[in-house]
């Protein structure tokens, strides 16, 4: 085999739009480094988050329990909050380098000690060691509202418009082939290692990765598309807000975000303590599920995108993702089908909606502004759409309970999933028809388009 043959083989997938881009060696280098990053981060977020099946597991050996859960959630999405001064120092300073390897480095290595809260910290009083674990995830994702406000618009200088959405569904479908390996791999562990040291090894993986994420951060270039300047937040919050297009996304996407935290939340501990699906099956079932469906679709919606543009995909995706949930009314002890096709469909159709979202995003804030633009949009959607949808159905969940309704097949958790589908579908159509449009096509021409050809030509 020649030495070009071998070059051809480990040919970057990106390498084509760096081409068509004309980027500079240390353009390409970067871009390359904040995908290692972006794959890290998404290996450390399996295990690192309020929702995983780790951090379930954990917190319910420790005793949580609805609104527990509840309040994690809510916690990771109220540190969105900080994103708001992060963005101004940001924008003052331009040091996002110094900012992820400072804040977003601790950030993880909090990660590293969440398995050795039961070797430390005393069972009595009972609620300790479960409010130290609550207080872990609250230093960890405040400190990390440094993270969102730095690498997306460090990326965004980084990547030319033009290749944006490709570059970040290349990243998206590559990531999900890795995940699948590593949601096996960590599900494996769960359901083997001795209970005494299975949240130890799994949160000592989840922290290294989430530092190496930050650390490959270290090597991209530092460049930024608008000079240094000091912020006056009453005059850039006021001009913000007059803004339509930006003020109608973002009323949109925090309704979807509030209503897709209010039972997204719950699903994972639902199917893991009520009907008695192991990790590996959550994995297999939720996770990988996802993550393949992720694979199949997102190139699809991304030349979708760039035929037919950005809110004719938001609305079919939306549409028929708010649906998914509706899966789960059929869910009993041990039945894996309704995870696996929410998941499946679900990840087939959401995937393009946060495709579109992160590219709604971008292009609705300008370049001057953007890391306070995407600070105040984090921040709102996380308190409006994430904290207080967690809280909300954490509540509705503990009202039930006390109340004994909905105790036969037909439970509380089932109750507040059909809520769900009505509020999210009914939010899609309210507020997503308001959105601008970046193309000409429509959503009918959309779903014409993507009809098999005998059945559009009949059409």
């Amino acid at each position: 085999m020649s030495k070009n043959t071998v070059r051809l083989h480990l040919r970057s997938p990106f390498t084509n739009l760096y081409d068509e881009a004309g980027l500079t060696p240390d353009f390409r280098r970067s871009l390359n480094f904040i995908f290692l990053g972006n794959l890290c981060g998404t290996i450390c977020g399996i295990i690192c988050t309020s929702g995983s099946t780790a951090m379930v597991g954990l917190a319910s050996s420790l005793g949580a329990g609805d609104l527990a859960f509840g309040i994690m959630a809510a916690l990771m999405q109220a540190s969105a909050l900080m994103q708001i001064p992060f963005s101004m120092l940001v924008n003052k300073t331009h040091k996002r380098k110094k900012y992820l390897l400072t804040y977003g480095l601790i950030c993880r290595a909090l990660w590293l000690v969440f398995g050795l809260i039961p070797v430390f910290i005393p069972a009595n009083p009972s609620w300790l060691r479960l409010y130290s674990l609550i207080f872990l995830l609250g230093a960890s994702s405040f400190l990390g509202a440094a993270i969102n406000v730095c690498w997306f618009p460090w990326f965004s200088d980084l990547a030319p418009i033009s290749i944006r959405g490709r570059w970040l569904s290349i990243r998206d479908t590559v990531i999900s082939v890795i995940s699948v390996g590593m949601g096996l791999v960590i599900a494996w562990l769960l359901d083997t290692l001795p209970a005494e040291t299975r949240y130890i090894i799994i949160f000592l993986i989840g922290g290294a990765f989430g530092m190496m994420d930050m650390i490959s951060f270290g090597f991209c270039k530092e460049v930024y598309s608008a000079p240094p300047q000091k912020l006056h937040i009453k005059k850039v919050m006021a001009d913000m807000f007059r803004d339509k297009p930006f003020v109608h996304f973002l009323i949109m996407w925090t309704a979807w975000c509030f209503t897709a935290n209010m039972g997204g939340v719950y699903m994972t501990p639902y199917v893991m303590q009520v009907m008695g699906l192991s990790a590996m099956q959550i994995m297999i079932f939720a996770t990988i599920a996802a993550s393949v469906a992720t694979v199949l679709c997102i190139s699809r919606w991304g030349r979708a995108m760039d035929k037919y543009g950005c809110k004719s995909v938001m609305l079919v995706t939306c549409i028929v993702a708010s649906l998914t949930p509706a899966f789960y009314v059929f869910q009993t002890p041990g039945s894996i089908w309704p995870t696996l096709l929410h998941n499946f469909i679900g990840a087939a159709f959401w995937c393009g909606a946060n495709l579109a979202a992160n590219s709604m995003q971008l292009s609705s804030s300008p370049d001057d502004l953007r890391p306070t633009y995407i600070a105040v949009f984090s921040c709102v959607t996380a308190l409006i759409g994430g904290t207080l949808g967690s809280l909300v159905g954490g509540s509705i969940l503990e009202f039930c309970e006390s109340h004994a309704l909905f105790t036969g097949w037909f439970d509380r958790y089932k109750a507040l999933f059909v809520l769900e589908v009505i509020l999210r579908l009914g939010f899609v159509l309210l507020f997503v028809p308001k959105l601008s449009n970046d193309k000409d096509g429509t959503a009918g021409d959309l779903v014409q388009g993507m009809l098999p050809h005998h059945l559009a030509k009949h059409k």
